[in-house]
């Protein structure tokens, strides 16, 4: 670990974070290298090990960030809301993983590889994060719907979300590809998908 303070640290952190994130907008896993990322760093490219081994931990820290926040808005739903209809939370929750469609991108693609290619202690920060997930949603189902099987939701949504990406967005290749197959499709985004499965989960509970 490099010398200085922790908030330099962190900050370093973050700006190689931020770097992965912003090329994972326009590249995919494979092109993207630590030298792609060091060139959108204010440091060298060697720098970068000082915090990160491998690309594959910059991204599974970039999903543990993912998780993280997405865990905090689940959380201060919970704690805003008294009651809420089957409708209202399938709506609002919904609406959380729309605005992370970041962390439904790398679920689909990269997660065996991220957490492969990891050391242990970056893999255990990241089952922190992600087991807060799990209990940020046992808060909700617990707070308003208290007659549903709380681990079989969760047992059934979180492992649907790794199909979430693929099924709402395409590449053109990939529609041209179905075109020519006849393939009977219709592309549905990642709101109408989630909603969807949630409404199923609970079964329409008030």
């Amino acid at each position: 670990m490099p010398k200085g303070s922790p908030e330099l640290t962190a900050s370093r952190r973050e700006e190689i974070i931020n770097a992965c994130e912003q090329l994972y907008q326009s590249m995919s896993f494979k092109e993207i290298t630590i030298k792609e990322i060091g060139a959108v760093t204010s440091f060298t490219r060697t720098s970068i090990y000082n915090y990160f081994q491998t690309k594959e931990e910059i991204f599974l820290a970039l999903m543990q960030r993912e998780y993280e926040k997405w865990s905090h808005e689940l959380l201060s739903f919970a704690e805003q809301q008294e009651t809420v209809s089957a409708d209202s939370f399938a709506d609002a929750l919904a609406h959380s993983l729309e605005k992370h469609e970041q962390l439904l991108k790398l679920l689909a693609m990269n997660h065996y590889d991220m957490e492969e290619h990891s050391r242990p202690e970056r893999l255990r920060d990241f089952k922190v994060a992600y087991g807060a997930s799990l209990d940020a949603m046992r808060t909700c189902l617990h707070k308003f719907f208290p007659a549903v099987n709380c681990e079989r939701f969760i047992f059934v949504f979180f492992p649907f979300l790794f199909g979430v990406y693929p099924y709402s967005v395409a590449t053109e290749k990939q529609l041209r590809a179905m075109r020519e197959a006849n393939m009977d499709f219709k592309m549905h985004n990642i709101y109408e998908i989630v909603y969807a499965c949630v409404m199923q989960l609970l079964g329409g509970a008030a």
